[in-house]
C-alpha cells in the first residue's frame, strides 16, 4: 500500500491523550481527525459509560470492531482507538496492514492518576489501583505491537505531535 495514503493510528490506555494528541496533530498535518470512542457514543445515542451500563461490554466491543473496521479503510486520517480497540485481533490486524499506529506510552502511575481524575472511564469505575496497574501492564504487551512506541512520560503535547509527524514523514520518505 502507498505508503503516504496511509492513515495515522493512535494507540493507548485510556487517558493517554490519544483524543487531545489526534486533534492537535490534524491541525498540524491537516488530516481529518476521527475519535472511535466519538463516533460510538454518535451511532449509539449514549455515552460510552451508559452504553457498559445499560448494554454490555460484549455489545460495546462488537459495536467498537464494525465501526473501527469501517473508519479503518478509509486513507490518510488520524484515528484515535478507544483503550481497548488494539487489543481486537481483527482491529489491531487491520490497523498494523493499512495504517501507521503511534503507541502513547506513559508510566503506570500517571495513566492511574489520569484515569481516576476522569469520570468516564467505564473500566476505571469498579477497579482499585492494583487492578489498573495490571490491566496497563497486560494492556502494554499488546500495544508494544504498534509501529512506533512515542514515550511521553517528559514531553510537552507539541514535543509530542512533532514526533508522530516527523514519524510519519519520514516514514512516507523512506518507503
Amino acid at each position: 500500500m502507498d505508503l503516504n495514503k496511509k492513515n495515522i493510528v493512535l494507540i493507548g490506555m485510556m487517558g493517554a491523550g490519544k483524543s487531545t494528541i489526534g486533534y492537535l496533530l490534524s491541525k498540524a498535518i491537516d488530516l481529518k481527525f476521527i475519535d472511535i470512542d466519538k463516533i460510538i457514543e454518535k451511532e449509539a445515542g449514549l455515552k460510552i459509560q451508559s452504553i457498559f451500563e445499560k448494554k454490555g461490554e460484549n455489545y460495546f466491543r462488537n459495536l467498537e470492531e464494525k465501526i473501527t473496521l469501517k473508519i479503518l479503510k478509509s486513507k490518510r486520517k488520524i484515528i484515535s482507538l478507544g483503550g481497548g480497540g488494539f487489543l481486537n485481533k481483527n482491529i489491531k490486524k487491520e490497523t498494523l496492514i493499512n495504517s501507521i499506529s503511534f503507541w502513547l506510552n506513559w508510566k503506570s502511575s500517571t495513566l492511574i492518576k489520569r484515569i481516576y481524575k476522569s469520570k468516564k472511564r467505564p473500566l476505571a469505575f469498579h477497579s482499585n489501583e492494583s487492578d489498573l496497574k495490571k490491566l496497563i501492564i497486560e494492556r502494554s504487551k499488546t500495544y508494544s505491537e504498534a509501529n512506533f512506541k512515542i514515550n511521553c512520560e517528559s514531553s510537552t503535547k507539541n514535543m509530542i505531535v512533532n514526533q508522530i509527524k516527523n514519524l510519519y514523514e519520514k516514514n512516507q520518505i523512506d518507503n
